[in-house]
Parts: structure tokens; C-alpha cells; sequence
């Protein structure tokens, strides 16, 4: 990293006492901020239910929570879904279930077994609408190779569900091959993107009628499983963490792991890959595509030695095509994710504060 001036680095030191200190919840009542997946659902997770709930599994704050029964190393998740509209370009809410859920045990380094399902069903509900989705939830499980287990179904009355919301929870099982830890991140790696980022939001957003713009954009949601298989065969132990860059974007990704393993991040703006529609919608709205939601997109850190073959790898994955190098790990300053611009300046690429976003997974 370049060499920080006396300026930029006491201005740096504020922001890290600040976001140095434990999170505490004083909200009164809750709001759609805490389900952003920025600060106010840090404070809210790190404030409550840690304290209450934190044993060591849930202490692990990762996508999935690994553990060892009889020898057999497992990972298990859990994730709800309440997207709206049930249906958008590339996808829809059965698809978003059985693919995040899988994808949640993928960047923790398993590969799914099977998955349970809860349905939310709202009073007046089209049977035929729930058709598509049972029909989109067995095409996207076969697809993942992994099997519908469990499942419940609830009707609540009219008005109250958005047509569906659906609970789920994955069991998965450890790849040998896998060794993933924020705390494995070193200053040096790389940091890839499996492909153009803000897709997923920003088709939501489209299909909501959130704005006018004439371009055609997809949700990229899909299976990683195909990917982090690539990576694990290509980098094997020098592939050091993986995340799924779903609620709060990518940046977000990047915040949390920064925070908790004590290194910095230093990411090239023009190396970020994004679609032209999707940059477009988001200088309309004013808002950073890095922020933007993915179902499809993985954030990899892997050591310098090996992180040109890795991008190989990525590369050859279909749909991973667009994957690109954007990034470098580093020790100072630490918990703080900073962004080189195309102009030749830094800025710091800060946790969501507020809600920004329509409800979009």
C-alpha cells in the first residue's frame, strides 16, 4: 500500500477506535435496517443475540457452523427468505432458498447433503403460483444435487406474508481439502470475485418498478458449489477464507472479516467488475453496486503464491467467466477496508448504516 499521509492516518485512527468498540443494542424498536446487513445488524446479532444465545458454534459469526460428530466433519446453516417479488428475471423465491442455503455451506467449505424447508404460505395465495415454486424448489435442488429432507408448511391470514416466505436450514458435509478461517486471512493475499457484482438487487429492484431504467438485468443466483470445487482442487491450503457476497454486497463481506480478523483490505475500484446496466441503475439511485446484493457471486482470499491460478480456475467455472482480481489483504490499517480509486485516491468503503435497499433475499 502506498505510503498514508499524517492527515489520512489520524483520521483513520478515529474511525477505528470508533469501530473498535463492542457493539450495544439500544434501539427501542426494530426497523428494516436491522435486516440490512449492515451496522444496525451487527449491533443487533453482536448486542443480543450473542450474549444470550453465543455458545462456540454460534461465536464462529460465519455463514455455517462447522463441527465434528464421530469423526465426520458437518457444517450447518439456516436462512429465511422473503423477497418480494416472488418472481424476477433469473429467479425467484424457491430458487433463492434452496441455492443461498447451499451456497452458505459451499464458502464454509462442505458440500450440501440435504436441506429442510419451512413454508409461510399467506391466506388467497394462487395455488398455481405455488406450483411454479415447489416446481422451481425441485429444479434448483436437482440441479445442486441435494436433497429436499424436511420440510413444514404454515397459512397465515391474508395480507400478511407477502404471497410466501420461506425458512430453511442445510446440512453439509466438509470437504478434507478445506481449511477456511477469517483468522487464516495474511497480509498478501489476493481477494478474487467470482463475477460482475449487484446483479441479483438490482433485478429485484427492476421488477419492483423501483425506478425506470431500459436495460434487461438477471438475478445471477446459482449453485457456488461448482466454484469453491474449483477452488479447492486449484489452491488446495493456500486458499485461506470464502464468503458469499449476499446481503450488504460484497462490501460488506469485506467489513466483516476485516473487523474480525485484524487486517486491512485494500480494494482497486476499476478492477470490480460490473455489468454497464447495473452501474447505470446504480448512478441513478445514487448508491455503490459494491452494496448491492448477490445469489451468485463468492468473495475468495487466496495466498499471492497461488492466486493467479486460482483466478484461472474461477474462470473456468460457468457462469464465473467475469471473475477478477480486485484486491490485496494488508496489516495496517487494521478492521478497515479502504478503496483505491480510478483517480489515484483512497476512501474508505464503510458497513451499511441504514436501509438503502428494498428488501431483496
Amino acid at each position: 500500500m502506498s505510503t498514508i499521509s499524517e492527515r489520512e492516518q489520524r483520521i483513520l485512527g478515529i474511525i477505528e477506535t470508533a469501530r473498535g468498540k463492542p457493539p450495544k443494542f439500544r434501539d427501542r424498536h426494530i426497523n428494516m435496517a436491522h435486516g440490512a446487513g449492515g451496522k444496525a445488524t451487527q449491533s443487533l446479532i453482536e448486542g443480543m443475540f450473542l450474549p444470550a444465545l453465543g455458545g462456540d458454534a454460534l461465536a464462529q459469526m460465519g455463514d455455517a457452523a462447522t463441527f465434528e460428530v464421530a469423526g465426520l466433519g458437518l457444517a450447518f446453516t439456516t436462512d429465511s427468505y422473503v423477497v418480494k417479488p416472488l418472481r424476477f428475471p433469473g429467479g425467484s423465491i424457491g430458487e433463492l432458498a434452496v441455492n443461498g442455503t447451499v451456497n452458505d455451506l459451499a464458502v464454509s467449505g462442505a458440500r450440501a447433503l440435504a436441506l429442510s424447508l419451512g413454508l409461510i404460505l399467506e391466506e388467497g395465495l394462487e395455488a398455481d403460483v405455488l406450483r411454479q415454486e415447489v416446481e422451481a424448489i425441485a429444479a434448483a435442488a436437482a440441479q445442486a444435487d441435494v436433497e429436499i429432507a424436511a420440510g413444514d408448511t404454515k397459512v397465515v391470514e391474508r395480507g400478511h406474508a407477502d404471497g410466501m416466505y420461506i425458512c430453511s436450514a442445510g446440512v453439509g458435509r466438509l470437504d478434507p481439502r478445506a481449511r477456511l478461517s477469517p483468522a487464516s486471512l495474511t497480509p498478501g493475499d489476493h481477494i478474487l470475485l467470482s463475477g460482475a457484482v449487484g446483479e441479483h438487487g438490482t433485478a429485484i429492484m427492476l421488477a419492483r418498478n423501483e425506478f425506470d431504467l431500459d436495460a434487461h438485468i438477471e438475478s445471477d443466483t446459482c449453485s457456488l458449489w461448482p466454484a469453491v470445487d474449483a477452488l479447492l482442487s486449484c489452491a488446495g491450503p493456500h486458499l485461506h477464507c470464502l464468503r458469499d457476497a449476499t446481503r450488504g454486497g460484497v462490501a460488506s463481506v469485506l467489513n466483516e472479516l476485516a473487523r474480525a480478523s485484524s487486517v486491512s483490505m485494500l480494494v482497486r475500484e476499476a478492477a470490480v467488475p460490473v455489468d454497464p446496466a447495473v452501474a447505470g441503475a446504480a448512478e441513478i439511485l445514487g448508491i455503490d453496486p459494491m452494496y448491492v446484493a448477490n445469489e451468485g457471486r463468492l468473495v475468495a482470499f487466496v495466498s499471492a503464491q497461488r492466486a493467479e491460478e486460482a483466478l484461472a480456475a474461477l474462470r473456468s467455472v460457468p457462469g464465473c467467466e467475469g471473475a477478477a482480481d480486485v484486491g490485496e489483504v494488508h496489516s495496517e490499517p487494521p478492521g478497515m477496508v479502504l478503496v483505491q480509486t480510478g483517480f489515484g485516491g483512497r476512501r474508505v468503503m464503510d458497513q451499511l448504516v441504514g436501509d438503502p435497499l428494498p428488501r431483496i433475499c
